[in-house]
């Protein structure tokens, strides 16, 4: 393992902080965010291992782009490492939203309608298209690689809003690499992040994961005085079955909490408005609902223990099953559809950059003209992301002044 991979606590912490506090537009734009920094700028992880990194995140439940940040984190400092680069990305939007969700009602339409926070949309939709340009030119530079690509493009366009659509998309393509690409080179990744995590943890991940999917609804109904546990068992099963993360988990919150009676379906929009306006994993929408249940545990409690039941799954299934699944990538045959998994990952991003980020983000000749500048600044220019986060909300608050929406 190199020096490159070895790396304090202290500095996962902020830098992952730093993306906490900048990283706008949902989980496929967190990717971009996370690219510039940990393989462009800070080379604490290859295009090849990251790639892998949200393909897997992609094939498990969970936070996906808070799983990949995991990852990461344990890949440069171990699980230590990938325990802090949760808590700084997380911290950011949690504690704003735990602070406000009694108020969030009464801010959330100047708040989600503001044009500064429309900017920042704009911006994230340049900074995906680097990612996606980036990744392309590693992991789909032949006919065949680019033409399974383009092919999950057409797919994941067809089967948006579908759950396990991602799912049978990367499973297709990882036939389709096991039958031909077996000529295709794969990079060699930096090292393994399986070597970072003990094999007794590994087990005792997964052996946790399923018994508290299955326990936690048998306790809740043997002991319905316990309302904690009932807490926890709703948030944790929504963090477990929704691939994807992001917005796939709304519906399963909106059956749990919502039809439960603990949050109005008011309060449940106004949080999920004021939830956009915010950097970080939309997970964290998670603290909002539990600051303002109805019934206890809620408050900061609440809010605290949400979002910890709801982000423990994406935790056992990085810890799990990622130390089998990184041995696997030392066979050749593994490897030929990990190649095919890298190819469509790009075209799931592809796709997504065009719905949902482009389609709800690009309004008006003036956004699509922002964008372009923003696009000079980070593709010629090479300016940081922050910087080109800043400009966009200047550029979004001047657009709403001047009128051009």
């Amino acid at each position: 393992m190199t020096d490159k991979q070895v790396g304090s606590r202290s500095e996962v912490f902020l830098t992952a902080l730093k993306l906490g506090l900048t990283c706008f537009g949902g989980p496929i734009a967190h990717l971009g965010y996370f690219r510039e920094e940990y393989v462009v700028r800070k080379k604490w992880i290859d295009d090849q291992s990251f790639a892998n990194a949200v393909a897997y995140a992609n094939s498990v439940p969970g936070a996906s782009s808070s799983q990949v940040g995991i990852i990461v984190g344990t890949h440069r400092a171990g699980i230590w490492g990938g325990i802090v680069a949760w808590i700084g990305f997380t911290l950011p939007s949690a504690l704003i939203l735990i602070v406000f969700g009694n108020i969030v009602s009464n801010l959330s339409d100047s708040v989600t309608n503001a044009s500064w926070l429309h900017g920042l949309k704009i911006a994230a939709v340049v900074i995906v298209a680097q990612a996606v340009w980036g990744m392309a030119q590693r992991l789909a530079p032949d006919k065949e690689r680019a033409s399974i690509a383009v092919g999950s493009v057409v797919a994941s366009l067809a089967l948006f809003g579908i759950a396990l659509g991602q799912i049978l998309i990367i499973a297709a393509a990882g036939l389709i690499g096991f039958l031909f690409l077996k000529k295709v080179p794969i990079p060699s990744a930096t090292g393994s992040v399986a070597a970072r995590i003990p094999r007794w943890l590994s087990i005792s991940s997964l052996i946790l994961f399923f018994v508290l999917l299955v326990a936690l609804p048998i306790f809740r109904e043997a002991f319905p005085q316990f309302q904690i546990v009932a807490v926890v068992d709703s948030f944790y099963r929504s963090g477990s079955l929704v691939f994807g993360g992001g917005h796939v988990v709304l519906p399963l919150l909106n059956a749990e909490i919502v039809r439960s009676g603990w949050v109005s379906s008011s309060q449940f929009l106004a949080g999920y408005g004021l939830t956009q306006a915010m950097p970080g994993p939309l997970f964290t929408f998670s603290a909002y609902l539990g600051t303002v249940m109805s019934v206890k545990p809620n408050g900061v409690l609440g809010g605290l223990i949400a979002l910890v039941s709801i982000f423990l799954p994406s935790f056992l299934l990085v810890y799990g099953p990622l130390p089998f699944w990184s041995s696997l990538m030392s066979r050749n045959a593994f490897q030929s559809v990990i190649a095919g998994i890298n190819a469509a990952v790009v075209g799931i991003l592809l796709a997504a950059l065009y719905n949902p980020i482009f389609l709800t983000s690009i309004m008006s000749p003036a956004d699509f003209a922002l964008a372009v500048v923003l696009g000079l600044l980070l593709f010629v220019w090479k300016r940081p992301p922050w910087n080109v986060v800043l400009i966009a909300a200047i550029g979004g608050l001047l657009i709403g002044l001047l009128g051009l929406t």
